[in-house]
């Protein structure tokens, strides 16, 4: 009676964490999973007068020809390339030194490092569009040291430097957040050891904190990849896409091609496969080269 007893509560835990999972299941396929099959069928048809008809791989064909498209491929990767090793390196920098038991107001700093994170992301565009415009706080702190004003927002690679200046400033507490957790997990009684062995600063640093990192380390470096390649707001808020479209994101240009242009939803769904698989394929590369466990 008592296995009974036992087997019938067994059996309701588990009837009770499905009936806790199947909604939450049902929603993320509903509006996850099925629009993502969706696009993936759009993007091998195209809509004519007698309805969608099926063009095979035209679409994609049509994203090797697209200047607009490559222009915008080159922008992507740019921020990419720049941005996410700077923030992550600045965030592990900052954590590294927030974590020191001897520094005192810790909680005050960390607070106001991961403050920008918080902040609406139309509001810091705002914000920057300001602080970069012709009579804003950066040209005339320019003009104070004698140089010349810079027209940030109408020069291409000015207005990039802002957008990746922008993203630093607002995501490097963010990650610094998931760096102080590892290293809260990591016992300070291993550094001291080290240092009676007479390990400096900096070989604590190499020897100790990033290999014990790393799963931490790996796991920002691809949340920031896929954040990065489905870049959207800074390019919309702060530079428009401007000038002309020399900062325009893939985000931004499937956003125009779908709700601002004539809209072309299987040619932007064919975008949007693409920036899918890209991030899977860096993705995958990243847990390859980083994940190193047997």
């Amino acid at each position: 009676m008592q296995k009974k007893a036992k087997m019938s509560l067994e059996k309701r835990h588990n009837l009770t964490g499905w009936a806790f999972l199947i909604p939450a299941a049902l929603l993320i396929f509903i509006f996850c999973f099925y629009p993502m099959v969706q696009a993936l069928i759009l993007s091998f048809s195209k809509k004519g007068t007698g309805g969608s008809t099926f063009v095979g791989l035209a679409n994609y064909q049509r994203i090797l020809k697209d200047k607009t498209f490559q222009q915008c491929l080159f922008n992507t990767v740019f921020y990419f390339i720049i941005q996410v090793p700077v923030m992550l390196v600045l965030a592990l920098g900052l954590a590294q030194l927030l974590n020191n038991p001897k520094i005192k107001g810790k909680g005050i700093f960390r607070t106001l490092i991961f403050l920008p994170c918080a902040t609406s992301l139309v509001s810091y565009s705002m914000i920057f569009k300001s602080l970069f415009a012709q009579d804003g706080l950066v040209n005339n702190v320019i003009t104070a040291i004698g140089f010349s004003r810079i027209d940030w927002f109408q020069n291409a690679w000015a207005a990039r430097w802002v957008i990746i200046l922008a993203l630093i400033w607002r995501w490097t507490g963010y990650n610094m957040v998931f760096y102080l957790a590892g290293l809260q997990n990591i016992d300070y009684s291993v550094y001291e050891a080290s240092y009676i062995d007479g390990a400096t600063p900096f070989q604590q640093f190499l020897k100790i904190t990033v290999p014990l990192l790393k799963p931490t380390i790996l796991l920002t470096a691809i949340m920031s990849t896929s954040g990065t390649l489905q870049l959207f707001d800074e390019s919309v808020n702060l530079t428009a896409g401007g000038p002309g479209k020399s900062t325009m994101t893939l985000a931004h240009y499937i956003y125009n091609i779908s709700f601002v242009e004539t809209p072309k939803f299987n040619y932007a769904a064919a975008l949007s496969v693409f920036i899918l698989v890209s991030v899977a394929i860096l993705s995958a590369i990243q847990m390859k080269v980083g994940d190193k466990r047997d």
